[in-house]
């Protein structure tokens, strides 16, 4: 049996991917983590009964070996997940479920195919083909969570666009003729069909889908550097961009599923602003429950009184309303975008009210993403934690003072 100490010489890193414990050879099962380190630490944690179950404790126990693979992204882990589940069959991520609790990815066997989510009780597998007869290329799962790989076919077809229709392209159907056109218009679809572009995107989709990144980024690669030696500069910079989607892809949407580090975490408060040169600045609060955004308890505030482009302030201000307002529920941790000074200006204001509540900043790159976390350890939540109600907040604040633009708000 494996020991927390044993995880040292793994050296687990601090990144994306997927991780198998074994006995001997036999694999029993397969996981994906936002933070490898975090997610494996995770099942040697002595409350392990209660935030996942005896199936789990018992695979633990039965566990002396470990292995793992780094992902670039949350959602290779994803779908790495998925074909080592369907090449292993572990017995703890398999036994006892009903296939109809699984949902598969298919590739529908049509001139123009589709690829869907459907359900294990919808898909005859032996036959290749769905419940409503549609024929099936290709199947790829199963997928323990049919939310994240209905997201995860949202990211995915962001940088491949491809048709998932629910009746073949080109039926008669005013509804879907809409639709179709909305998604050509945004990208998701293709603008125009071409069968052979339309092949390379299946192609690529399919080495995706079946966790073999590695594989689809070499064949870009060589797309790339093959077009700009014929000097076919349009599909040399396609390929260059599609690499470039691949590595920078923002799935911070998957990043809930990494839920080990301390079991449940209750109530998290996130709190951002944005301003417009000085003016307009709105201040956001959003709150997280267990890994799911709660919006009806999203609160916006006009930020007054404040010098312009004051970060430090507007946030001090920010919070102080807040914690003016007794008979809304206190969070369990608080985060903010930023660093150490905008951890320090948010204990500030608890201080001075009394309330005691640990404060968790996000720091971010150039790019504005996530380069560092500060204080998650110590408020007992995961980084991946901090990360999703950070860019929630983001994300609400941004759309609110787009907004504020318009006209005012009330707060």
């Amino acid at each position: 049996m494996m020991e927390r100490a044993d995880l040292k010489r793994l050296e687990l890193p601090d990144c994306p991917g997927v991780y198998l414990f074994k006995k001997g050879r036999k694999v029993l099962y397969v996981g994906k983590a936002t933070s490898l380190r975090d997610r494996v630490k995770s099942y040697f944690d002595d409350n392990l009964i209660v935030t996942r179950g005896p199936r789990i404790v018992d695979m633990v126990t039965s566990t002396n070996r470990l292995s793992y693979e780094t992902t670039p992204t949350v959602l290779e882990a994803l779908v790495r997940e998925a074909a080592l589940i369907k090449h292993y069959m572990p017995p703890a991520n398999i036994d006892g479920k009903d296939d109809s609790s699984f949902m598969y990815a298919v590739v529908t066997k049509e001139d123009i195919p589709r690829i869907l989510s459907i359900r294990g009780k919808d898909l005859d597998r032996s036959k290749k083909q769905t419940r409503e007869g549609v024929g099936v290329s290709d199947i790829y799962g199963p997928f323990p969570s049919g939310a994240q790989l209905r997201e995860g076919l949202r990211l995915i077809r962001r940088i491949f666009p491809f048709y998932d229709t629910p009746k073949p392209v080109g039926a008669k159907s005013k509804h879907q003729a809409a639709k179709v056109e909305f998604n050509r218009q945004i990208g998701h679809y293709p603008r125009a069909y071409d069968p052979l572009e339309y092949r390379r995107t299946m192609r690529n989709v399919k080495l995706f889908l079946s966790g073999r990144g590695k594989e689809l980024r070499r064949t870009l690669e060589r797309e790339m550097r093959e077009a700009a030696k014929e000097e076919r500069f349009e599909d040399a910079a396609e390929s260059r961009k599609e690499l470039f989607s691949l590595d920078h892809l923002q799935d911070v949407s998957l990043i809930r599923e990494d839920r080990g580090t301390v079991g449940a975490t209750g109530r998290i408060e996130a709190y951002d602003t944005a301003h417009l040169s000085g003016t307009n600045a709105v201040g956001v609060m959003t709150v997280v429950e267990d890994g799911v955004p709660i919006k009806k308890e999203y609160r916006t505030f006009n930020i007054r009184g404040v010098q312009k482009n004051d970060d430090i302030a507007s946030l001090q201000e920010l919070l102080t309303r807040r914690f003016g307002h007794s008979e809304w529920p206190y969070p369990n941790v608080i985060i903010v975008d930023g660093g150490r000074a905008q951890k320090k200006a948010a204990e500030v204001v608890l201080v001075n009210a009394g309330i005691t509540i640990p404060v968790v900043s996000v720091i971010k790159d150039e790019r504005h993403r996530p380069r560092e976390v500060i204080g998650a350890r110590l408020a007992r939540i995961s980084e991946a934690d901090a990360v999703l109600a950070n860019s929630e907040a983001h994300r609400f604040s941004l759309a609110r003072h787009r907004r504020a633009r318009g006209k005012p708000l009330r707060s």
